[in-house]
């Protein structure tokens, strides 16, 4: 039997047909027109009446690496870090997993991925591309109409989280830094360091933030999407003022116009440059939170900074330094 789906992405309408038969794959494609949608459902379902279409079509015999090549060229463009994905998505496509048939998917071939992983990074890490995995198998499933009963990434152990980083910077660090910062031929970068320490600003927000959203009279960045899909106003501190006064503006309307990949490059040379270990750019948002509790912002002014709506997550970011609570008044 097929159906027709209507799919809205931004201001464009299509039309995915999907073809379902009792011992066939589900097999789909997606129209420009409905009515070209309709007659090529038509087509299908004679072909698999008359055995000219069976489960040998090549849809069937698509491997994972195919699936995730796919899913590069449609599903990660529409996403906030497509240049960072594709890099993932590339190596995932090197790995012996990829070359496994789609529909012959199991558990085991998951499990043998994640012990290998394992083996050279984190388990954060391992998360993060095993949810990358899920989600284009997911897709290929019930987007694309590929064979497979069940998703095998989710029937399988997940390794343990990473224990949340509470990384500050110490004495003399943010000078280091700073000074290291002065060798980036990128007029921006040190400025974009800056501001990360002053406003607890996440990288894509940094990246993403343009002079239209920026009032330098009311000392307040407008963020109109942020990582949890909603907008937030950031207080700028006379720090911040200063930094924005004296960047040079980008005829692209970007504060900061830097690639995410080219900003991780440059982060990597400063920090060795600095001869600073163990020391993330995201790293800087937990040292500004811990900052903002030591210039005494109560909890519910820090959430509106940070946007975060539960209040445990304060835990993992309010490690203040007990030789300034000693002193604290009261």
């Amino acid at each position: 039997m097929g159906t027709i789906r209507k799919r809205r992405n931004k201001n464009t309408i299509r039309y995915q047909a999907v073809v379902r038969l009792k011992n066939h794959p589900t097999i789909s494609k997606t129209f420009h027109r409905k009515s070209h949608a309709n007659q090529w459902i038509k087509e299908k379902e004679i072909q698999i009446e008359n055995g000219v279409l069976n489960n040998s079509t090549a849809s069937s015999k698509q491997t994972l690496a195919n699936v995730l090549t796919r899913y590069l060229e449609e599903i990660t463009p529409r996403k906030k870090s497509p240049e960072i994905e594709t890099i993932k998505i590339k190596r995932l496509m090197t790995e012996p997993v990829a070359k496994i048939q789609f529909s012959n998917l199991k558990p085991e071939h998951i499990i043998e991925f994640r012990n290998n992983r394992l083996k050279n990074v984190s388990g954060g890490t391992t998360l993060k591309d095993l949810s990358l995995l899920s989600h284009a198998i997911e897709i290929g499933i019930k987007e694309w109409g590929l064979h497979l009963s069940r998703n095998p990434v989710r029937q399988i152990k997940k390794p343990k989280q990473n224990p949340p980083r509470d990384r500050r910077l110490k004495t003399g660090e943010e000078d280091c830094i700073l000074l290291a910062c002065n060798a980036s031929q990128n007029p921006y970068f040190k400025s974009l360091v800056i501001l990360a320490i002053e406003t607890a600003m996440r990288r894509g927000e940094l990246l993403s933030l343009e002079w239209e959203n920026i009032n330098l009279d009311s000392r307040i960045a407008y963020l109109p999407t942020t990582k949890n899909g909603e907008s937030r106003t950031v207080p700028l501190s006379t720090r911040a003022i200063e930094i924005l006064n004296n960047i040079p503006v980008h005829i692209s309307g970007k504060v900061f116009p830097i690639s995410e990949t080219a900003l991780r490059g440059q982060w990597r040379r400063t920090i060795k440059k600095a001869g600073i270990k163990n020391l993330k750019l995201h790293d800087l948002r937990h040292e500004a939170t811990s900052r903002f509790f030591e210039k005494r912002l109560n909890i519910m002014e820090v959430l509106a900074i940070r946007e975060h709506k539960d209040l445990k997550i304060f835990k993992r970011y309010t490690h203040l330094k007990a030789e300034d609570l000693a002193f604290k008044p009261g």
